[in-house]
């Protein structure tokens, strides 16, 4: 079993910034894949950013050169640096653990993001 607890969000104006903390506990030391999520009412949950253990980085085009993934495995916590935001960027970020080989998929509570214009 894996708990994720996601923590930072808020409302701000666009332009500016944000930073997602997901604080993670159990059996931490199988996860492979840890990423940021997001979903709009309406709309299909979609991937932000992913990082894996061994260092592979992914972002959706959208966030590519605003937003920056990080993750400190020694502490359990993964991060999300958003800047430059934009109301687009409105949604509830929701932080995801997963591992292949073991068969598992954890997903935190989920923190809203409001960018006002």
């Amino acid at each position: 079993q894996v708990q994720l607890v996601e923590s930072g969000g808020g409302l701000v104006q666009a332009g500016g910034s944000l930073r997602l903390s997901c604080a993670g506990s159990g059996d931490m030391v199988r996860v492979y894949e840890m990423g940021w999520y997001r979903q709009d009412p309406g709309k299909q949950r979609e991937l932000v950013a992913a990082t894996t253990s061994s260092g592979y980085i992914n972002y959706v085009d959208s966030v590519k050169g605003r937003f920056t993934i990080s993750r400190d495995s020694a502490k359990n916590i993964m991060y999300l640096q958003m800047n430059s935001l934009k109301p687009e960027d409105t949604a509830v970020y929701y932080c995801n653990a997963k591992s292949y080989r073991y068969g598992f998929d954890f997903w935190g509570q989920g923190t809203q993001v409001t960018v006002s214009s």
